[in-house]
C-alpha cells in the first residue's frame, strides 16, 4: 500500500472522529475554535508526511494561505496552500521539479485533502499581489507548514515591505460594499449566507485583514491593545464569531458538501442540531414556533451585532490610516452635545450618553435636522453600542425621552433612514420593547420576503414615498392623495405598529392595535388621531381582502365596506396604507392588476361614502354613454353594439368598465351568433401582462379547457370574469401574465388568439393536470390545503375560497373538478400571494343545494390541492 493510501485511511478516521465530536456539540460555541484548529492541525499533519515523501530539498516551502492560513478549516472547505520556490527556481524550466511538483498535488488528493494550490516565487507572488487584491489577501495570512524558514521571512519581508496599507483598506472596503450589494445590503435574508452575507463571517475577517495589514495585529486581543476595540467588543466579536463559525461547520456537516448558506432545506436540521426544538402546543398557547426561527433569530442578532461592530471597527482603522484627513477638517458644532465631522455625526465627549441619556434618541431627531448628515461616526456608533444597558424601563417611560420620540416620528424628512440607523444600532427595538420582539422574526407565509422588522420598515419606507415629490411619478394616484393629507407621521405610526405583534399567537391586528393604542397614550397623541391610527392598525388587511376576494361589481359589497370605514379620510388613509403594506412583502406580489383593483374599491366607496345612494340603473346608464363615446372614437359604425348589448343583462355592464365594455363591442359586433370561438387579446390596460377575450356557445368544460391551455403555455391567470349571455353564449374576459417576455407582444397575441380557439373549438377530452414542481420553500414550508364553500350573502349563489402551497396546473386542477359536477363559474378572484394562493370563486349549479354533492366537491378539491 502506498503511503498516500494508507494516509488516506488514517486522515479520514482522524478527521471523522473531529467532526462527530464537533457535530454532538448542541449548541455551545465554545469547542468550535479548537475543533476548527484541529481540523487544520490534521491536514497539516498530511501534507507534511507527504512533502517529505515527494522528496523536496530544504530550498522550497509549504505555506497554507488563505482561512487555512488562519489555522482554521472548516469540514469541506479547500485546504489552499502555496508551494514557495526561491527566485532562482522555476517548473517551467525544470521538468523534474515539474514531475515532483505535479505527484504532490497527486498525492494530497489521493490522501483525501481537498487541495487548492498555486506554485509561485517570492518575486511571483509579489507580482501577483500587486495586480490583484484577492491574492494579496490570500497570501497576506500565510504561514509556514513545512520546508526552509529562511525562504519564508525572506517572502513575509518583501510581501509587507510591497504592501500599501492604505490601498489595501480602500480595496476591501469597496469589495466589502460590492458584496454587501450583492445580497441587497441586509443580514436578514430568509436564507442567508453565513459567511459572504452582511453581518456574516467574511466582515469579520476584513476587519482583521485590514487591521494585520496596517500593523495592529491580527486577533481581537491584539486589536484591543492598539486601542481599536474595547474589551467588551472584543468579548461580543468573539462570541458572535463562535456562534457564525459553528453555524457554518453544521452546514458542511448536515449537508456533506461546501454549503454556507442556511437555505430552507438544512435551517430545520442545523436549529435541531443546535438543540432547539419545538413547544408543546398543548401548553404554550403562544403559536407554533419552528425550531429554524429559534435558529434564525439567534443568526440574525448575531449578524446584526456583528454589523455595528464592523461599522465601529472600520471606521476606527481608516482614521488611523488617514489621520490627516480626519484632523483637517474643522468639526462644526450641531448643539451642545454634538458635532458635524465630516458629515458624520460626533458625540462631543465619550462619556456623553452616560451623562445625559437623553441624548441617545436626541441623536436621531439631529440627523433628521440637519440636512446633508451621513451617519454616525465611529466614536458615537461606539458610545451607543456600549450605552444599551441605559435603554431600560426608566428610559422608556422618561417624559423626555418619549417627546423626543414623538418629535422623530412627526418630523417631516429623514424619518426612514432614522429609522433603519435606530435600528442597526438597537435602539429602536430597545425603546420600543414591543419592536425588539420582533427583531430577526421569520415570517413563514410563503409571500413575505423579509423578517417582520424589515417588512415593517420596508412599509414605512414606501408609505414616506408617496409624500415626496421626486416618487410621484411610482405611483402618481397615491402620490395625489397624499398630497392632500394633513398629518402624514398618522400613517408612519401606523406603519410601525401594523405587524408589531406577528408571532404571539391570535390575532397579530387586533393584538397591534392595542399596542398602538398604548403608545398613543403614553405619548400624548390626540383621542381623534389615535383613533384614526388604531383603525389603521386594526384593519390593515382589511381592504385588500375585500378588493381580491369579493365581487366590486355588487353594490352591497361597496356600501357594508363603506359602512365599515366610515369617513372619506379613514378610507385614504386605510387605502394609501394597504398600497405600502402590498408593496412591503416581496418585489413579486405587487402587480398592476392588484393596483388597479384597489383604486377601484377606493373610487366605488368614495363615491358611496359622499351621499352618492347606489342607482344600478343610472351607472349602467353612465358606462354605456362612456363606452358610445370610446366607440365613436374608435369609428365604430353607428348602432353597431345594439344587438350585442341587447343579449347582455345588469350584472354585465357592473362588472366591466367602459372601456372593456367598448373593446368588446367593437371584437364581437360583427361575429354575434357564430358557432366558432372568437378569440381575441390585447396588452391590458392596466399595463401589465394581456387581457384576453373569449366568446363562443356555452359549455359545461369551457373554463376548464381555457385554464388547461394556459398553463400548458405557462400563463398566470390573475383574474377571471365569466358572463353568460342571454342568447347562451359564454363572454369570459381573462387577465393573464406570461412567465417569459417574447421580442414582440404581437407574436404573443396572434398565437393565443389561433391556439385557444382551436382548442375550444375541439372539444378534445380535458387532459390530466400535469403535478408541476413546487420551490424549495414551500417545501420547507408548506401550508395545509383550505376549502371552503358557503352561500353568497343573498343566497343565491356560493363562494368557494381555496388555499394553498402555488404549483403549476393548480388553478386548472380546481377546474377540472368544478366541470366533472357541472358546476357554473360567474367570477373567479385570483390572487397569488409569493408562493401561496388564496382564491375566490363565485359559482353556482344544481350540486351545491345537496349535502352529500357538497362534502364529495370539498374533498375532491382538498385532493386536488395537496
Amino acid at each position: 500500500m502506498t503511503l498516500s493510501h494508507s494516509l488516506r485511511s488514517q486522515y479520514r478516521n482522524d478527521k471523522a472522529a473531529l467532526l462527530a465530536n464537533l457535530a454532538s456539540s448542541g449548541a455551545s460555541t465554545r469547542g468550535v475554535n479548537a475543533a476548527l484548529l484541529s481540523l487544520a492541525q490534521l491536514a497539516d499533519k498530511a501534507l507534511v508526511q507527504l512533502w517529505q515523501n515527494a522528496g523536496f530539498t530544504d530550498d522550497f516551502a509549504l505555506l497554507a494561505v488563505g482561512g487555512f492560513g488562519r489555522c482554521e478549516l472548516f469540514p469541506h472547505s479547500d485546504v489552499d496552500v502555496l508551494l514557495l520556490l526561491p527566485n532562482d527556481q522555476s517548473p517551467d524550466l525544470d521538468a523534474d521539479l515539474k514531475a515532483r511538483i505535479e505527484g504532490f498535488i497527486g498525492s494530497c488528493w489521493d490522501a483525501g485533502l481537498e487541495i487548492g494550490s498555486s506554485v509561485r516565487s517570492v518575486d511571483d507572488c509579489i507580482a501577483e499581489a500587486a495586480k490583484d487584491v484577492t491574492v494579496q489577501t490570500a497570501l497576506l495570512e500565510a504561514r509556514l507548514i513545512t520546508g526552509s524558514k529562511p525562504l519564508f521571512d525572506c517572502f513575509q519581508k518583501a510581501f509587507f515591505s510591497a504592501m500599501d496599507a492604505h490601498a489595501f483598506f480602500v480595496a476591501k472596503t469597496l469589495e466589502m460594499e460590492q458584496r454587501h450589494t450583492k445580497f441587497e445590503d441586509t443580514p436578514y435574508s430568509l436564507e442567508p449566507n453565513c459567511k459572504e452575507s452582511p453581518g456574516g463571517l467574511r466582515d469579520l475577517q476584513t476587519i482583521l485583514w485590514v487591521a494585520k495589514a496596517a500593523g495592529f495585529g491580527s486577533s481581537w486581543s491584539a486589536l484591543a491593545k492598539a486601542g481599536l476595540a474595547t474589551p467588551f467588543e472584543v468579548k461580543q466579536l468573539k462570541r458572535n464569531e463562535a456562534l457564525l463559525r459553528l453555524i457554518r461547520a453544521r452546514l458542511h456537516l448536515l449537508s456533506e458538501r461546501r454549503e454556507d448558506r442556511l437555505v430552507f432545506d438544512l435551517q430545520n436540521s442545523v436549529a435541531l442540531s443546535f438543540g432547539y426544538q419545538p413547544p408543546d402546543t398543548r401548553t404554550d398557547q403562544r403559536g407554533f414556533v419552528r425550531p429554524s426561527e429559534k435558529l434564525m433569530r439567534h443568526y440574525y442578532w448575531a449578524a446584526k451585532a456583528v454589523t455595528q461592530l464592523n461599522q465601529i471597527l472600520l471606521l476606527n482603522i481608516e482614521e488611523r490610516l488617514s489621520p490627516l484627513s480626519h484632523t483637517t477638517r474643522p468639526l462644526r458644532p450641531l448643539n451642545e452635545d454634538f458635532l458635524d465631522k465630516a458629515g458624520m455625526i460626533e458625540v462631543v465627549s465619550d462619556d456623553l450618553y452616560r451623562r445625559k441619556p437623553h441624548a441617545i434618541l436626541q441623536t436621531f431627531l439631529v440627523y433628521q435636522t440637519y440636512y446633508g448628515l451621513k451617519g454616525l461616526s465611529a466614536r458615537t456608533l461606539r458610545a451607543l453600542y456600549n450605552a444599551r444597558d441605559l435603554m431600560d424601563s426608566g428610559f422608556r417611560h422618561d417624559p423626555v425621552n418619549r417627546a423626543t420620540f414623538r418629535q422623530i416620528m412627526m418630523f417631516q424628512g429623514g424619518l426612514t433612514h432614522a429609522m433603519r440607523l435606530m435600528n442597526q444600532t438597537s435602539v429602536l427595538g430597545r425603546y420600543l420593547w414591543a419592536f425588539r420582539r420582533i427583531v430577526g422574526q421569520m415570517q413563514h407565509d410563503l409571500f413575505h420576503v423579509y423578517t417582520v422588522d424589515q417588512h415593517i420598515l420596508m412599509v414605512l419606507r414606501n408609505v414616506r414615498r408617496f409624500f415626496i415629490a421626486e416618487h410621484a411619478h411610482e405611483y402618481p394616484f397615491c402620490s395625489q392623495l397624499a398630497s392632500g393629507w394633513d398629518k402624514p407621521w398618522i400613517l408612519h405610526v401606523a406603519a410601525l405598529f401594523h405587524d408589531i405583534a406577528k408571532g404571539r399567537g391570535g390575532d397579530h391586528s387586533v393584538l397591534g392595535a392595542m399596542e398602538v393604542r398604548r403608545f398613543c397614550s403614553l405619548h400624548d397623541i390626540a383621542k381623534e388621531d389615535a383613533d384614526l391610527i388604531e383603525f389603521l392598525v386594526r384593519e390593515h388587511l382589511t381592504m385588500s381582502r375585500i378588493a381580491q376576494k369579493s365581487d366590486l361589481g355588487d353594490h352591497d359589497v361597496i356600501a357594508s365596506f363603506a359602512k365599515h370605514v366610515g369617513s372619506e379620510r379613514a378610507l385614504t388613509a386605510l387605502y394609501l396604507f394597504t398600497v405600502a403594506d402590498i408593496r412591503g412583502t416581496s418585489p413579486k406580489v405587487w402587480n398592476a392588476w392588484k393596483g388597479k383593483l384597489l383604486e377601484d374599491l377606493y373610487r366605488a366607496t368614495s363615491r358611496a361614502l359622499g351621499g352618492h345612494a347606489p342607482d344600478v340603473h343610472a351607472e349602467v346608464q353612465e358606462r354605456q354613454r362612456d363606452a358610445l363615446i370610446e366607440l365613436a372614437l374608435l369609428s365604430q359604425p353607428f348602432e353597431s353594439h345594439k344587438a350585442l348589448w341587447a343579449t347582455l343583462d345588469v350584472g354585465y355592464f357592473m362588472r366591466h368598465d367602459a372601456v372593456e365594455i367598448a373593446w368588446h363591442a367593437r371584437m364581437l359586433s360583427r361575429h354575434l351568433g357564430r358557432q366558432q370561438p372568437i378569440v381575441r387579446a390585447r396588452p391590458s390596460p392596466v399595463g401589465e401582462g394581456l387581457q384576453v377575450l373569449v366568446y363562443t356557445p356555452d359549455q359545461a368544460d369551457l373554463f376548464a379547457r381555457i385554464c388547461g391551455f394556459f398553463d400548458r403555455r405557462s400563463f398566470s391567470i390573475l383574474d377571471a370574469r365569466i358572463h353568460t349571455t342571454q342568447n347562451g353564449y359564454a363572454l369570459d374576459t381573462f387577465q393573464v401574465v406570461a412567465t417569459y417576455e417574447p421580442d414582440h407582444y404581437r407574436e404573443l397575441v396572434n398565437m393565443i388568439e389561433s391556439e385557444l380557439a382551436h382548442v375550444i373549438a375541439t372539444a378534445a377530452p380535458l387532459p390530466a393536470p400535469a403535478r408541476g414542481r413546487v420551490s424549495r420553500r414551500v417545501k420547507s414550508f408548506p401550508i395545509t390545503p383550505r376549502v371552503s364553500l358557503r352561500p353568497d350573502e343573498k343566497a343565491q349563489r356560493w363562494l368557494l375560497n381555496i388555499s394553498a402551497s402555488d404549483r403549476a396546473g393548480l388553478l386548472y386542477s380546481v377546474a377540472l373538478v368544478l366541470a366533472r359536477h357541472k358546476v357554473d363559474l360567474n367570477l373567479a378572484k385570483i390572487n397569488t400571494l409569493g408562493e401561496r394562493v388564496e382564491d375566490t370563486f363565485l359559482i353556482q349549479g344544481a350540486a351545491l343545494q345537496h349535502n352529500r354533492d357538497q362534502i364529495e366537491i370539498e374533498t375532491e378539491l382538498l385532493n386536488a390541492l395537496a
